[in-house]
Order: C-alpha cells, then structure tokens, then sequence
C-alpha cells in the first residue's frame, strides 16, 4: 500500500485516525494486558516472593543476619567465583569460535550452508540434561576423549557452555553480518587499508551492537545455567544457580538460598539492562541495514573463516554423535536393548512408568505451555513493540518489556519451590495439581516468545497504518492490514520455539513433577543419578528420543523464520 501524497490539511472528521493508549484499540489492548501482568504476578512475582520472605522473615519479622554469614561463607565464595569467570571464560570462547561462523554462514555462499546454519543452532534448542549427558558420554573413561582425563573436572562444563550458547552468537552478529552495506568496507580497501585495518575500523564498529548484545546474553545462560552444571558438576562443581539448588533440597537452608537469589536477581536485572539496551541499537541498525546484500563465494583470504566454522561444525557433531553411538551399546556389543528398555516399565526400580509415558507427559505438558505462552506472548509483545508520545506511556512500555524477560534469569528451582510453598492453599492449592508442570515451562517460555515476536511488530513503519487509516480503514483493521503480512511466519516460528522450550524445561519441573506424572528430562536425570551400565544406557537413548524431538521442531522453526528478525 503506497502512502497517499501530501495535500492540504483535512478536515479533522477524515485526518488519519492514529491508534493511541487511550482510544480504539489501544484501550482494549491496555485491559488485555491484565491477563499476561496476572500470571507475572501469581506464578512468578507470589512464588519468588513466597520463597524470599521464607529467607528473610522466617519469624514474619525481617531478619538479615543470614546476609554476611552466606556471603562469607568459603564454599560461598568458591560459588560466586566459579560462576564468574567459568561465564566469562565460556563468553569468550564462545565468540571465538561463533564469529568466523558467523561471517563463513551469513556473507559467503557455498553448498549446503542452509544444513550448517541449522546444525549450528540445534544445539541451543537441546535440553540442557540431554547437552550434560552428552559430554558425559564423550568424557568419560569409555567415551571418544575418555583418555584426555577431563571426566569430572571443571572443562565440560565450559565445553558445554561454549556447545550451548553458539547458536547465540552466529544468529545474532550473523543476522546483522548478512545486511551490512559492503561499500564502506569496498571503499577503505579501495583507499589502502589492509584486510586488518577494514576490520577494525570498519566492520566491527558496524557489529558492535550485535556483538555486545550475543555476548551479553551468552553471559547470562552461562551464568545462570543449571541442568548441565548439576550434570557434569555434581557436588564438585556449582554455580548460584545450583548452589541454591543445594541449600533448598539437601540442606534445607532457605535463608543462604534467599541470599543467593536476591544476589542473582540484582545481577540479572543488570544484565538484562545492558541486553535491552544493545538490543535496541542492533534494531535500529537492522533498519539501516535495508536489503540484505548477496553472499559472494569463498575467496583464498576467507580459509581462516572456513576453517573455523568447520571447527564448530565438528565440535558440535562430535557430542552429538557420541550421544547416538553409545545408546547402541551394551555390554560391549551394539544392541537395541537400552531403547527396548525404553517401553517397559519394569525395567528399572528407579522409575514408576516407562519412558515412553514420559515422553506422552512431556508433549502434553509442552502442548498446553506452548498455548498459554504464545496467547500471553503474543499481548506482551504487541505491547511493547508499540511507540507512545508520551514520556509516561513509554517509560511504561519499557518496564513491561523488562518485567517480562526477568524469568530468563531468575533461577528456576527458586520459582519451582516458590510455586510448593505458596500456592499450598486455597483458591489456589495446586501442589498436586498436574497444571503447575505447563504453567512453569510457558513461564519459561514466555520471554523468548516476545522476544521473537516483539522485534518483528517494531520493524513495521508506522506510516503503513496512518496510510491504511488515511484510506478509511478503523483502527484494527489499519493495524490488521499492516502487521498480519510479517507476523504470520514469527507467529508459526514462536509456536515451534515455545514447544522445543517447555519440551526440554528440567529446572522448575524438577520440582513439580510429580512421580507419577515425570518429563522426560526428570526421567534422564533419574536414570543418571544411578549406577549401573544398564541406567545409562537408557538415559542415553532417551536423549537420543528427545533431543531428535525437540530437534525435528526447530528443524521446521529454522524453515519459518527465513526473512525475521533474530530471536536472540
């Protein structure tokens, strides 16, 4: 739709009908945002605060004596100090490796690049048990590196972190790499900068936005990871994350995890800050950007690129592999019978149902979070993406956007205990309930949803809808006529991504779970928490069964989002 050419000053009964906070549509979409804001309020803010008021007014008097003695605890220190720089190590790492990826798979052009760029995101959408049980079996003594002797050190755990968080990385700076104008960097080769100099004056500074962006997000998983530190970790190796884990199960000290959680919430809120910061720049230079420009092919300079990007190809096959080969075995022979194993039920005491109950538990519990995520996802992100005149309206835009994100970092096994210790009562006693399973994994959800969604709705000009509403359209269908067109493919994407999320949920519904009732991640967990040749192999291959699940989604999700804004 062409924008109608200037003219003279209507009358005001046929001016373009601007959509505000407080007409038409506007007012409507306010109210609806009391139903996202609710559930904030009963299943994040109540739980958090119901665990935090357990630390801290254990008597219903404040009480922060427990303060100094948890930060001064030795193992406190040991916690904070791992969980630092084990982030800041796997963050660089991370960018090492993930930047020549992302330059070979989003600025060259050569056969089968789409399969590598799918199989460099894979690894993101994987339950973080399954990406634990994987280093495990390609580390330990009978594994492919057994012999380098890092089984139970502190190096899978970076390697994972750096597995993990890869896709970050290349989809990030990729997306903004794809786009970026080449004549500037034409121009200063074309006036004798060296392949350095260009780089460093020119492309970074442009990458700059991304760049920040992936490695401060990369930070924050790290830093807040849980079901593959308390993997490889065990009681050896932690994080806040599940040091709180600890205190609240094993030692029932709610006050030491009441400390650790508020020391995480302030970190997270300053993280995400800096996130959403960045994120706005990197928008606002995908606008710049216009058209993607065309791949060339590969030229003798990019072989460094390409080498590097063969090496994360690899690194990232290697684990996976592994995984695959493993489950076949038994006994020293290859075998079928740890997937057997899978349908019976009797096959371990350590299980009340089979596995393959669990996986049907699993894909109920992601069908519902993934309903519940994508309706509350879906207002939020319509939201936010919305830019008022008004200082007041817009600041409130940015705190709902903010609100909405905490659950990214806030640790799970605080909202999965906060959810037992007070929604134990009516009208909302739902402890035995099976519904706390797929309220807690849309939760989860529920960020990455609007943060797929919300830059796709901010990347529509405003004018089309003054254009649309300048033609006699009301205001929905002016909104309808503008959005729906680059909605509809993020829309199907979101649905696949929440689905692969709640799919592969482990730190809350490790809580909730009840033993009737397991995922299938509580299931791997189980199984790898017992000796014997005969539990890990059927760990093994229900890894193998989720991880080609959740895999088969964001195959269809990396169809989708062809054309979209980054997720991450």
């Amino acid at each position: 739709m062409t924008l109608p050419v200037a003219s003279p000053p209507a009358p005001a009964s046929s001016r373009p009908r601007r959509t505000t906070y407080l007409t038409g549509p506007g007012i409507l979409l306010g109210a609806a945002a009391l139903l996202p804001l609710t559930f904030l309020a009963v299943f994040f803010g109540l739980p958090v605060g119901g665990m935090l008021a357990r630390g801290f007014l254990p008597e219903g008097s404040l009480n922060l004596s427990a303060v100094p003695e948890v930060l001064g605890r030795a193992r406190t220190l040991r916690v904070l100090w791992f969980t630092l720089w084990s982030a800041l190590a796997g963050t660089l790492l991370t960018l090492v490796l993930g930047m020549p990826a992302a330059f070979a798979l989003y600025r060259l052009r050569f056969p089968g690049r789409g399969l590598l760029r799918a199989l460099v995101v894979m690894p993101f959408v994987l339950p973080t048990v399954v990406v634990g049980v994987m280093f495990r079996s390609l580390l330990s003594s009978g594994g492919p590196l057994g012999g380098l002797g890092w089984d139970g050190t502190w190096v899978p755990i970076l390697l994972a972190f750096v597995f993990f968080n890869l896709a970050v990385v290349v989809r990030t700076v990729g997306g903004l790499w794809e786009g970026l104008d080449r004549r500037a960097e034409e121009s200063a080769a074309a006036l004798g900068a060296s392949p350095w100099q260009v780089w460093r004056t020119v492309t970074l500074p442009a990458l700059a936005p991304a760049v920040v962006s992936a490695a401060t997000l990369v930070f924050l998983f790290c830093s807040t990871a849980f079901g593959v530190v308390l993997t490889l970790g065990g009681l050896r190796y932690g994080t806040i994350e599940t040091e709180i884990y600890l205190l609240t199960t094993q030692f029932l000290d709610l006050q030491g995890a009441a400390v650790l959680s508020v020391l995480q919430l302030v970190a997270v809120v300053a993280m995400l800050a800096l996130a959403a910061r960045t994120r706005r720049s990197r928008e606002q230079s995908l606008k710049r950007v216009g058209a993607r420009a065309a791949a060339r092919r590969p030229r003798r300079d990019d072989i460094p690129a390409l080498g590097m990007t063969g090496v994360a190809v690899a690194f990232v096959l290697l684990p996976v592999g592994t995984l695959v080969v493993r489950s076949l075995r038994r006994g020293g022979g290859w075998t079928l019978e740890n997937y057997r194993a899978l349908t019976d039920p009797d096959s371990t005491p350590v299980l009340r149902v089979s596995v393959t109950e669990a996986v049907m538990n699993s894909l109920r519990s992601a069908v519902d979070a993934t309903v519940l995520a994508m309706v509350l996802g879906l207002i939020v992100a319509l939201l936010v993406s919305r830019r008022p005149r008004s200082r007041l309206w817009s600041g409130a835009v940015s705190t709902l956007d903010g609100a909405f994100m905490l659950p990214l970092g806030i640790s799970a096994v605080t909202v999965g205990f906060g959810f037992l210790i007070t929604l134990d009562r009516p009208p909302l006693d739902l402890r035995t309930s099976p519904v706390l399973v797929p309220i807690a994994q849309a939760m989860v959800a529920l960020p990455l949803v609007v943060r797929t969604l919300a830059p796709v709705l901010r990347s529509v000009d405003p004018r089309q809808r003054e254009a649309a509403a300048a033609l006699g359209a009301g205001p929905w269908r002016a909104a309808w006529t503008a959005e729906a067109p680059v909605l509809a493919r993020p829309l199907l994407a979101a649905t696949g991504f929440a689905f692969a999320v709640a799919l592969g949920e482990f730190g809350a519904t490790a809580f909730l779970a009840r033993p009737d009732r397991p995922t299938v991640p509580v299931v791997i967990y189980q199984l790898i928490s017992r000796p014997g040749a005969e539990h890990l192999g059927m760990a093994l291959a229900a890894s193998v069964v989720l991880a080609l699940v959740t895999v088969t989604v964001m195959g269809v999700v990396e169809r989708l989002r062809v054309g979209s804004v980054g997720t991450f």
